[in-house]
């Protein structure tokens, strides 16, 4: 079998040769195509998942599309795969090529300060069942409880309203969360629960009565259930809707046939947005993807299935939900506790989120590693076992230690490298955790840095004649201690500063990224600074010739003070040296006039910004028939009222509706008010104190009226449910 692709781009195919192992290509030129392309041929035999880093993608089968993952860039190429020669079968196959090394790692998760954060944002006074209810169960997904159980019972059971459906929810699943606080419910009350599962129920109402029938250890039809969610599902098509028929599945029998609400969960990871390769989530918000985790990972327990989830989405889900650290409602916290509990207590995916313990930097004599292994609530995996891979220099790739195991020590693992010979720099250490099958994202690359000491040796001052008539001065300086006498930079003879720089504790030779020579103006402050390179041997040679160099001083002559500066990450010892003092003198016909301190941290001149003069209104005639124009709906509104007839039988003369209609008015006179004497300034802060009143009062309005019009539909449907009954 070979495989044959068509790219637009040869180095998107050098790139893939790469990964591929370095297999060959060849060009096929009498391939027809409908466009000009370049052609590859690959022929290798049929490889399993693993090799190649080709992994099979059966759901894209009716694709021709190759998703090619290189660096962070993402190039789409066509791919077909066909049998060998004299065959007339045909396979269509999506193959994705994943650079291995940029593999996904948990960039957010719960540290033990935002757990606590969590719990206190959780943990707040009750104003109603339902906020009890997100209180208690979600402090109880975190392994923790009310400070008062027995006064929680109490205000569970003098809050619960028999008669309404959401009430008993919030009742029942509370309740189960608090030990020793069980409430009895009546036969009506039953018959309630039981009526509100049928398919003139939305998937809200359902799920609140399937879970209030098992938080109250009430019996229930598993197949009656799966039909009417089946058949709101068909009407409800949002992703809350199937969230909630998610929730609602894992409290059904495990006898029950399952398979068409499983089924959803594959949908809905399709319809997940993904941000920049690191997110993913719903365009509904946090809330709703933290649920639909929390559901997923539930009904797969209770079924015992793996969710159709890849471990990438889960880390992609993981980031996008404990990316915010505090929370505007109950409910989002509520929410990001029951994903959290899920991640960390479920039987197929634990997300292992691997922190180095204090400084990434380590010295060779305290060359000791400690990872914090946790879960997604920072909870140590004390039962892990924790390797290092390979530690790899940056510089060089070389390997410097492989398949070393760590050492548990309490809640932390630690790896000593004493004993290992490392040069100081950059290293890449691969580490891998092991000890359950659930574990993913346990392979991590965590960049280690190991820092030294830098010395300066053979530190050499030399005065050098340019003719050569004379020999060199020579005058060797140890450090920290500065040269006696001063050094003469002129016309006649150049100035050399000669060093080397090596790791005092190893003794080998050392290039730091900065080594820079200042020298500084005695009398004006004026400061030139150069840059000291090594030559092969790794010696440093700065050298001043003053007719080189003339411009860089503006030709200023003078006693100057040479300062060595030798920085870098990875020293423990940067260095400020004043060196020497050298006095550098310049022709004087090259002299400037006058001498300006060249202060580099100096401060500019102010900019002056000019705003332009505001535009003339229109006349008043335009605004006057402007103003008609937008009015004109309005009067064709109230002639239809007049001559149709306007519903005003369910307008009601409560304070919310008479706020929400005359701060409706007013913000349509704040509109003219604004056309003829305000700004929009002044416009937007009379409109946000009226927006803010109209906007409460609005919602408790509407609040009003959708609880006259359930408690009107669980009426009729209550009555409806006791006909039947009594009919057989």
């Amino acid at each position: 079998m070979y495989l044959r692709w068509e790219w637009h781009d040869e180095s998107l195919a050098l790139e893939a040769q790469k990964l591929l192992g370095g297999l060959s290509f060849r060009e096929l030129k009498t391939m027809p195509t409908t466009s000009p392309r370049r052609v590859s041929r690959l022929n290798l035999p049929v490889p399993s998942p693993s090799s190649h880093n080709l992994v099979p993608r059966p759901w894209c089968a009716s694709s021709l599309e190759l998703r090619v993952e290189l660096w962070n860039s993402v190039e789409c190429i066509y791919l077909i795969v066909v049998s060998p020669q004299g065959s007339s079968t045909v396979f269509l196959l999506a193959l994705t090529i994943i650079a291995s090394a940029h593999a996904l790692t948990p960039t957010h998760y719960l540290t033990r300060h935002d757990v606590e954060r969590l719990k206190a944002s959780l943990d707040r006074p009750f104003t109603s069942l339902e906020s009890a209810f997100y209180s208690i169960v979600g402090l109880s997904s975190l392994g923790a409880q009310v400070p008062d159980v027995k006064q929680a019972c109490t205000f569970i059971k003098s809050n619960l309203d028999p008669s309404n459906v959401d009430s008993l929810f919030y009742a029942a699943q509370s309740s189960q969360a608090l030990s020793g606080c069980e409430i009895s419910i009546s036969n009506e009350t039953k018959d309630l629960l039981l009526a509100a599962v049928s398919e003139d129920s939305s998937v809200a109402q359902i799920y609140h009565a399937v879970a209030a029938l098992s938080g109250f250890g009430l019996p229930l039809a598993s197949q009656e259930v799966l039909g009417a969610l089946t058949s709101r599902l068909s009407k409800e098509e949002t992703v809350l809707a199937t969230v909630q028929a998610l929730q609602t599945a894992s409290y059904l029998s495990q006898q029950a046939d399952l398979r068409s609400i499983v089924e959803e969960i594959e949908d809905l990871v399709a319809r997940l947005d993904e941000l920049g390769g690191v997110y993913l989530q719903f365009e509904e918000g946090l809330e709703t993807t933290a649920l639909f985790l929390a559901a997923t990972y539930k009904l797969m327990d209770h079924v015992g299935t793996e969710p159709s989830i890849k471990e990438d989405q889960v880390i992609q889900l993981m980031n996008a939900i404990f990316s915010k650290k505090n929370f505007e409602s109950l409910s989002e916290a509520f929410s990001v506790a029951s994903a959290a509990a899920a991640l960390s207590q479920n039987r197929f995916h634990v997300p292992v989120v691997v922190v180095p313990e204090g400084s990434p930097s380590y010295t060779q004599e305290q060359a000791v590693l400690r990872l914090q292994v946790t879960n997604v609530l920072s909870q140590p995996l004390t039962q892990a076992t924790v390797k290092l891979e390979h530690a790899k220099s940056v510089a060089s790739r070389a390997t410097v230690l492989q398949k070393t195991s760590f050492t548990p020590v309490g809640d932390v693992f630690e790896l000593n490298f004493v004993n290992v010979k490392f040069s100081s720099g950059y290293y890449d250490f691969s580490v891998k955790v092991e000890g359950d099958n659930r574990y993913i994202a346990n392979t991590v690359e965590l960049r280690v840095k190991i820092s030294t000491e830098v010395g300066i040796t053979n530190v050499d001052l030399s005065t050098v004649d340019k003719d050569q008539s004379i020999a060199p001065k020579t005058t060797r300086v140890t450090y920290p201690a500065k040269a006696k006498g001063t050094f003469i930079a002129d016309s006649h003879q150049n100035f050399a500063l000669f060093f080397q720089l090596v790791d005092v504790n190893t003794g080998a030779e050392l290039t730091p990224h900065q080594t820079f020579v200042r020298l500084h103006n005695q009398k004006t402050g004026q400061e030139v600074v150069f840059v000291a390179e090594p030559d092969s041997k790794n010696v440093y040679k700065f050298e001043l010739d003053t007719s080189e160099r003339k411009l860089e001083f503006d030709s200023a002559s003078g006693t100057y003070t040479l300062y060595l500066i030798i920085g870098d990450a990875t020293l423990k010892n940067p260095i400020l040296w004043n060196v020497a003092d050298v006095v550098i003198r310049f022709p004087e016909e090259d002299a400037p006039s006058t001498v300006l301190s060249k202060n580099l941290f100096t401060p500019k001149q102010e900019i002056q910004h000019l705003f332009r003069e505001p535009e003339k209104r229109p006349p008043t005639v335009v605004s006057n028939t402007f103003t008609a124009l937008i009015l004109s709906p309005l009067l064709l509104l109230f002639a239809l009222w007049i001559r149709i007839g306007a519903n005003v039988s369910n307008f009601t003369f409560a304070p919310s509706t008479i706020i929400f209609h005359l701060g409706h008015a007013a913000m349509l006179g704040l509109m003219y008010v604004y056309w003829t004497q305000l700004n929009m300034f002044q416009t937007l802060k009379y409109l946000a104190i009226l927006g803010s009143v109209t906007f409460l009062a609005g919602n408790r309005m509407l609040a009003q009226q959708a609880i006259k019009r359930i408690a009107a539909e669980q009426s009729s449907r209550l009555a409806k449910y006791r006909t039947l009954r009594t009919a057989h």
